[in-house]
């Protein structure tokens, strides 16, 4: 498949199968996706409509069966799981419901670990570090455990770790689901900033109505379908 214009990613007629027990369960058929660079994608659906398939896709966690996925105008069916991993590392961030930051880091050592992973020199890393925390308003923060921070700030830490190796998309599942409203709200504002200011793209998995009237674009899966 040829990469259109700029697009970050693109999923091409993909269809994905689950076996559990006896049954057969089509959790993707025939997906069709393209995603711009900056742009904040909400995908809706009901428990069981194939959220959790796509952004494993999305993310080079799983593979599809059938059809095309293009990362980056790179095809990523046919690569081994040590070049998905180079290129999940290299291109990809990932904000989850629960935060998955380490307890034992500080937050700057929590943003810093991707820059670490990447094999990037100590002053580079401690500059971006540092210009990350200050763009999620949490750099007088940068030496708390992240069992010291509120939902919140934990989820701004977890951005800004996302963000900090420049990816070009960004996979985020349930982002706000933890939190209360008026801190949902707050996460939201600042993932859409941050999206546009960096020019990765975000796709964003949720329930939440507030999550879906801040993206650019909502898509909606039922049944496995793109509606």
């Amino acid at each position: 498949m040829n990469p259109v214009n700029d697009a970050v990613l693109e999923l091409q007629a993909v269809h994905k199968t689950y076996q559990l027990g006896q049954h057969v369960v089509n959790a993707l058929r025939g997906v069709d996706l393209r995603v711009q660079p900056g742009e904040v994608l909400a995908l809706s659906g009901p428990s069981g409509s194939g959220k959790s398939t796509l952004l494993n896709l999305c993310g080079l966690i799983d593979n599809a069966d059938s059809g095309e996925v293009c990362l980056q105008g790179q095809r990523v069916n046919t690569l081994n799981e040590v070049q998905r991993t180079v290129l999940r590392r290299d291109l990809l961030g990932f904000v989850f419901q629960g935060f998955n930051l380490v307890p034992v880091m500080t937050v700057a050592e929590n943003v810093d670990y991707p820059l670490f992973l990447l094999g990037l020199p100590l002053p580079e890393r401690q500059a971006r570090v540092e210009a990350q925390l200050r763009s999620v308003g949490l750099l007088d923060h940068a030496r708390h455990r992240p069992d010291a921070l509120s939902g919140g700030q934990r989820q701004r830490v977890a951005i800004a770790r996302a963000l900090v190796k420049r990816p070009r998309l960004v996979i985020a599942d349930e982002p706000t689901a933890s939190l209360d409203s008026h801190t949902a709200d707050q996460v939201l504002d600042l993932m859409r900033e941050r999206c546009h200011a960096e020019g990765a793209a975000f796709v964003v998995a949720t329930h939440d109505s507030r999550t879906s009237s801040r993206a650019d674009r909502v898509l909606s899966l039922l049944d496995g379908r793109l509606q």
